[in-house]
């Protein structure tokens, strides 16, 4: 029978801590996500302050100050005047002098100590809040939408308010492309219209919604937003070649397939290739010409420059938070502390832990940085076909870190370099052997292949197959499916889709 007892292991294993925890998420941070988290950790701890506001203040302060001197030296000339002219010091209005116990130390000279102190940071606010000039922002247009764009034209249009509703009714339900996906049918059981508008009055308002700028809105396909868009062309001839390819060889058009087409057309080939170009030029969502105009620019973490002595890398000073501890209210704290933990004691130690964790991180950032520079000089001067094989394991021995923590450090981060902005990880390229037994990046048998596919005859382009045995020839041993996987990687098209026809 079984019997229950007690046994003690010794064991030895790894935590991380939860504040390590924390650390290690913020490490894998983008710059623009770090930053935003150190302003909110600035809006609810009073022990962090923005060094430009607190620099602000104390020159406010000093103002405060040399205004206070000026007045004692007034005072001290009129004093210096009444001793001439033999006046009473006690008289009405005059100003006392100073008495000499007033300046023994004690719990005034404190309590003016800690106004003081109060003063210096209160004094920025008071400026903050009484300044009324206009930011940037104020200024900004408002963004117009592609249906604010259609109800502008619907409204100085002619029409009855039955029509109105079910124009109105169309462009409420274009997508962001432009299109119509909704069914017209469908639209209309929504509509409270008595009577009911029967299919022919939906259309009546669609075409209508058609004819509005931008030419192609509202269309139910692609083919139907090109056709919209072929009365603008010029020349007659042409315009009549689109429709006809548009409307009825829509599966050879999207094959490229210009024999085929010249064939069914009876049109030469270098006609239909033309048709072809006129149709790139149409535009299939007309819809992205509205609405949101925002731009997400790439700030560089890191920014490499060459200079005589050779490559100079250096934090970008725009992603690095302006942080630091607020040593008035830290001062104040220590002084009238009580003992034991208070919400304010766990706010200083976040305050301090957090400075700490920036100092640490952007440190981090810099070394990594660094050592990459290091092994990829080559890649910095002659571009990516110099780009050396380079795994995390070789910068982790370098800079003296674990493999993961250089992973987390080039996520998300980038480097400004005379030729480019990279993301880090843009810099690790797994080895290749080649038939001599050297290794070979892959990032620069990729730039390999652009190359060759940019030098190819356009009439007789280079095959997957082709640019392998080419590469073999060179020394390079590839397999096929992997040059299709880097020339996909390149967003380069097939060979057939690459062939011009004349």
């Amino acid at each position: 029978m079984g019997s229950m007892h007690l046994r003690a292991d010794i064991r030895q294993s790894q935590t991380l801590s939860p504040r390590l925890q924390h650390a290690v998420r913020m490490l894998q941070m983008s710059s623009l996500d770090f930053a935003a988290m150190v302003r909110s950790k600035m809006e609810d701890n009073p022990f962090l302050e923005d060094p430009d506001d607190a620099d602000d203040g104390s020159r406010a302060q000093g103002v405060q100050q040399t205004a206070s001197s000026d007045a004692g030296q007034e005072y001290g000339t009129h004093a210096m005047a009444g001793l001439d002219m033999g006046m009473d010091h006690d008289l009405p209005g005059m100003p006392h002098p100073p008495d000499p116990a007033d300046a023994l130390p004690g719990p005034a000279v404190e309590a003016a100590d800690d106004r003081d102190l109060w003063l210096a940071d209160m004094h920025l606010g008071a400026r903050q809040s009484g300044d009324t000039q206009g930011s940037a922002m104020d200024m900004a247009a408002c963004e117009t939408t592609l249906a604010m764009h259609l109800h502008g034209q619907l409204n100085v249009m002619a029409m009855t308010p039955r029509d109105l509703c079910m124009a109105r009714a169309i462009v409420d339900s274009l997508d962001d492309d432009g299109y119509l996906r909704t069914d017209l049918q469908e639209l209309a059981g929504l509509l409270a219209l008595t009577p009911a508008p029967d299919a022919q009055e939906m259309l009546i308002a669609l075409r209508l919604v058609q004819s509005l700028d931008p030419a192609g809105v509202a269309a139910r396909s692609v083919g139907e937003c090109l056709l919209l868009q072929c009365p603008q062309m010029g020349d007659a001839s042409m315009r009549q070649l689109v429709q006809t390819l548009l409307q009825h060889h829509m599966d050879a058009l999207a094959a490229r397939d210009v024999p085929r087409l010249a064939k069914a057309l009876q049109v030469p080939a270098a006609r239909v290739t033309q048709a072809l170009d006129a149709i790139r030029r149409l535009n299939p969502r007309p819809g992205w010409s509205f609405g949101s105009s925002r731009v997400d620019y790439i700030v560089p973490d890191v920014i490499v420059r060459r200079q005589q002595s050779g490559w100079n890398v250096h934090l970008n000073p725009a992603v690095v938070p302006r942080v630091r501890l607020n040593r008035v209210y830290e001062q104040l704290f220590q002084r009238y502390r009580c003992t034991g933990q208070t919400p304010l004691a766990d706010h200083l130690q976040e305050a301090r832990w957090t400075v700490r964790n920036v100092e640490q991180r952007f440190s981090t950032i810099l070394d990594v940085a660094q050592a990459i520079v290091r092994k990829q000089q080559l890649f910095l001067e002659y571009g990516a076909m110099a780009m050396k094989p380079l795994v995390l394991r070789e910068i982790a021995e370098e800079v003296g870190v674990h493999e993961s923590t250089v992973s987390r450090v080039t996520n998300n981060k980038y480097m400004a370099t005379p030729t480019g902005v990279f993301e880090l990880k843009h810099f690790f390229s797994r080895p290749m052997l080649s038939a001599s037994g050297s290794a070979c990046s892959a990032t620069a048998i990729r730039q390999l292949i652009g190359e060759m596919i940019a030098a190819e005859s356009a009439h007789q382009p280079l095959s997957d197959a082709q640019i392998t045995r080419q590469l073999a020839a060179q020394g390079l041993v590839v397999a096929r499916r992997t040059v299709t996987k880097y020339r996909q990687l390149l967003r380069i098209e097939a060979v057939d889709k690459r062939r011009h026809h004349s």
